[in-house]
């Protein structure tokens, strides 16, 4: 198709959406297990250092301690979970998406905006006959133009920049779980 940015543009697309269509199962049946494994290979650790360390009775009575709060999650409780975070990714997506569905709609009706501007100016000045009304109608349309569309589109780049920085980013990388937030990085440096 010559509408095409890339070769095999309708391919790549339909295989894009397949991966997300197949991802969304994988989260709510094979996270979990995944979740599972990790977290038994954690308690298993923090009972093995309790064991080791008999000599030093207060590590193992903090230790102890650790593993008495952080008790590990049943299954069921494991795939409630999951089945939470995959609904919540479904629905930010579906909204990411109308984000940008809001975007595109916007620029439709500035295009035709555009064009009743013109049509009531400039247009009306043509049928005339009158150049000196036409000379005044063209300042009046790129006026209107940039007083209505042009600062309008500005205001709309600038709301849905902060939109995208604060709602959308944000989501990616905090998550309230009671801890003081710290980027990605930092917060694997310090468990």
């Amino acid at each position: 198709m010559e509408a095409d940015l890339i070769p095999d543009q309708t391919a790549v697309m339909q295989n894009l959406v397949m991966v997300a269509l197949i991802s969304v199962p994988a989260m709510l049946l094979i996270k979990p297990f995944f979740d599972l494994a990790a977290q038994n290979k954690k308690f298993k650790k923090g009972a093995e250092l309790v064991e080791q360390s008999p000599q030093e009775k207060e590590f193992k009575e903090l230790a102890q301690e650790v593993l008495k709060e952080e008790h590990p999650h049943s299954v069921g409780e494991i795939f409630i979970h999951q089945m939470i975070e995959t609904i919540e990714y479904v629905l930010g997506t579906v909204s990411n998406t109308a984000s940008y569905l809001r975007l595109w709609a916007l620029s439709l009706a500035h295009s035709q905006l555009a064009k009743v501007f013109f049509d009531y100016t400039v247009g009306v000045s043509l049928n005339s006959a009158n150049y000196i009304a036409l000379f005044l109608a063209f300042y009046v349309f790129m006026g209107v133009s940039f007083g209505v569309l042009m600062c309008m589109d500005l205001m709309e780049a600038f709301l849905h920049d902060l939109r995208l920085h604060w709602v959308e980013f944000q989501n990616k990388f905090y998550k309230g779980e009671g801890y003081l937030f710290r980027p990605y990085s930092f917060h694997k440096m310090f468990e």
